[in-house]
C-alpha cells in the first residue's frame, strides 16, 4: 500500500508538474542566512534558541527544534546547516534522475519503497513512449519542518518550494503538456531517514507528500 501511494504521489508531483550525504559535501551554514543555532560544540548540551525572534535565516522551522535537539543528543556530528545543503543537492539530483530515467542514481538516494515507486512511474512513462524535458529553475525555500526519532532511526522532513519548468512529449516528439516559458511552483514535503549510529552517512528519501 505504501509503495502504491508513493507511486501515485511521485508521478503526480514529478511527472506532471514537474540520501543525500551528511559528509563530506554539506556546509556548516545556510547560505541564505546565519548558521543554525542548534550546532553544538564539544561539552555543550542542547538548549533553546535565544535572541531575536526572526527565524527567516534558519534552516529549520521552530516546530522542528525539539526534534532537532533529540537528534543532536543521539548524533553529535549532525549539523542542520550542513544537512540542508545536502538535502537541496539531493532534491535536484533525485528530480533530474527521475526525469532522465536514471535508475542508478535513484537507487543510491532512495529507500526501497521510494525507489520502486520511481521505477514504476518511469516504466509506465516509457510504456507510453513519453519523454520529459523538465528543468529545475530554482529552489525558493527549503527548511526542516519535522524530526522524528526512535531507537533505531531518525526521520527528517524538509519542505521544498521550487520553480520547475516542465514539458512532456509523446513518442513522435509532439508536445502534449507543459511549457518551458511558464514555470510551475511546487510545494512538497520530502522525508529522509537514516539509521541512528550507522557508519553509513547517507540519508535516503523515504516519502513525498504535498505540503
Amino acid at each position: 500500500m505504501i509503495a502504491a501511494f508513493l507511486g501515485m504521489r511521485l508521478y503526480s508531483v514529478l511527472g506532471k508538474r514537474t540520501g543525500h550525504e551528511q559528509e563530506p559535501v554539506l556546509p556548516r551554514r545556510d547560505e541564505r542566512g546565519p548558521p543554525a543555532p542548534v550546532r553544538l560544540e564539544d561539552g555543550e548540551t542542547p538548549s533553546p534558541s535565544v535572541g531575536a525572534p526572526d527565524t527567516s535565516g534558519l534552516v529549520y522551522e521552530p516546530a522542528a527544534e525539539i526534534g532537532l535537539r533529540q537528534l543532536l543528543a543521539s548524533d553529535r556530528n549532525f549539523d542542520a546547516g550542513r544537512f540542508m545543503e545536502g538535502a537541496e543537492a539531493a532534491y535536484r539530483m533525485i528530480l533530474e534522475a527521475y526525469w532522465k530515467g536514471d535508475r542508478d542514481t535513484l537507487r543510491d538516494l532512495c529507500d526501497d519503497d521510494s525507489y520502486e515507486a520511481f521505477v514504476e512511474a518511469i516504466e509506465a512513462r516509457d510504456a507510453r513512449g513519453e519523454k520529459l524535458e523538465n528543468r529545475l529553475v530554482g529552489i525558493e525555500s527549503a527548511k526542516i519542518t519535522a524530526v522524528e526519532m526512535d531507537r533505531k532511526e531518525a526521520r527528517v522532513t524538509v519542505r521544498y518550494q521550487a520553480d520547475i519548468s516542465a514539458i512532456t512529449r509523446d513518442a513522435d516528439g509532439k508536445l502534449i503538456a507543459g511549457s518551458m516559458s511558464d514555470a510551475s511552483r511546487t510545494d512538497d514535503l520530502w522525508t529522509f531517514r537514516r539509521a541512528i549510529g550507522s557508519d553509513d552517512p547517507n540519508w535516503l528519501l523515504d516519502e513525498i507528500e504535498a505540503a
